[in-house]
């Protein structure tokens, strides 16, 4: 699947003689201080999300590896496949096709790290999901796509960003590993890097967002039908997700995680690919899509984000008027707010827990609050 870089109109990127457009030229010194910012912050980012995992928990995920495994089912089993049917109901010309078969083979993106923090997610799978993911993607990107382009007559063949991936890998690993050694070592200095760390992620998808708004308007030759697909498939990605984590007997925390690393994806990864495999002409009518996919995929971040705030607080409040007595002598013994908010994410993962790991789960719960015995 590599292209043949001997022709220089194979390989834009080492071509002399062609021209970049002028929106492409112009917003090329924007895209790599766009990068190098990203990746600095990211990395900062990985670091403070790392603080949050403990080891004992990692450990678990890779000995027993079924929700890892039904997260890279997803990513490369459900996201290809529901490209691949996009690609055939919206009947796209062959270099729009290629470039969204392209973005549903690309691994996990690592912003779902932030919104799985957010939504109160298993953190531990999240960022094993993203590592497993990206070191799968050197041999299941190059499956998938020729797998699904076997039957198209390209006139490129499709370069694999093996130094990316191999980039990507190293900047989540890295962080990620400093962070769960300082949450070992030093766990109260742990969760104030947390908090930080949450800080910055929001601080870090406003300026992806900005700066996408910016890339998109350098290449203005997006049609309706793009953006439709570009708006849809991160929606369906976290829909079909979240159902075949539940068909798995998932609990809700990792139904909820999976959710969110199956709609995200590696947006940079793709933009990489399509600069190392297309002529500077087809990138104008290729690269609107991954722009846009990365901007309707924060905005479903957020959408998913307010849905759960929004019913974890009403689960509180139903759970005040339905026992008000019992919250009394529970704010007596423990004034804690830690406590209190333990004692209500309790009951909502515990109600229900579908999946063979909702008893261990339940009494991980279960075991710091304290107010939930006393209060039976």
């Amino acid at each position: 699947m590599r292209a043949n870089c001997s022709s220089s109109s194979a390989c834009p990127a080492n071509s002399s003689e062609e021209e970049l457009p002028v929106g492409l030229e112009a917003h090329g010194n924007l895209e790599l201080v766009f990068t190098v910012v990203s990746a600095v912050m990211m990395g900062l980012l990985m670091f403070s999300l790392g603080c949050s995992v403990e080891i004992r928990n990692l450990w678990l995920h890779i000995r027993r590896p079924w929700g890892i495994a039904v997260g890279l089912l997803c990513q490369f089993g459900l996201m290809p496949l529901l490209a691949y049917l996009l690609v055939i109901s919206f009947s796209l010309k062959p270099v729009q096709a290629i470039a969204v078969l392209i973005m549903g083979c690309c691994p996990g993106g690592t912003i779902s790290n932030i919104f799985t923090f957010w939504v109160d997610g298993d953190m531990d799978l999240s960022i094993s999901m993203t590592a497993c993911s990206t070191v799968a993607a050197l041999g299941m990107m190059p499956l998938c796509l020729y797998l699904y382009t076997s039957s198209w007559n390209l006139e490129q063949n499709l370069t694999i960003p093996y130094q990316n991936i191999g980039i990507t890998l190293v900047c989540l690993t890295i962080p990620v590993a400093f962070g769960v050694c300082v949450n070992y070592r030093w766990p109260k200095q742990s969760k104030v890097i947390l908090k930080i760390g949450a800080i910055l992620g929001g601080v870090l998808i406003v300026v992806v967002a900005v700066a996408g708004v910016v890339l998109a308007k350098g290449t203005s030759n997006s049609d309706i039908t793009l953006l439709t697909i570009s708006f849809i498939f991160p929606l369906i990605g976290h829909v079909t997700g979240f159902l075949l984590a539940l068909l798995t007997h998932q609990s809700w925390q990792r139904c909820r995680t999976i959710s969110l690393e199956t709609g995200a994806q590696n947006i940079q990864m793709c933009v990489t690919m399509l600069q190392l495999s297309f002529t500077a002409k087809d990138l104008v009518q290729m690269l609107s899509f991954p722009l846009a996919y990365g901007l309707f995929q924060l905005l479903d971040g957020f959408l998913i984000v307010a849905a759960y705030k929004m019913y974890k607080t009403r689960l509180k409040s139903k759970d005040r008027r339905k026992s008000p007595g019992r919250a009394q002598v529970c704010h007596k013994k423990s004034t804690s707010p830690k406590e209190t908010s333990a004692f209500l994410e309790v009951n909502e993962e515990a109600a229900v827990t579908p999946g063979p790991s909702g008893p261990v789960e339940l009494h991980t719960a279960l075991g710091p609050t304290g107010c939930l015995s006393s209060c039976a």
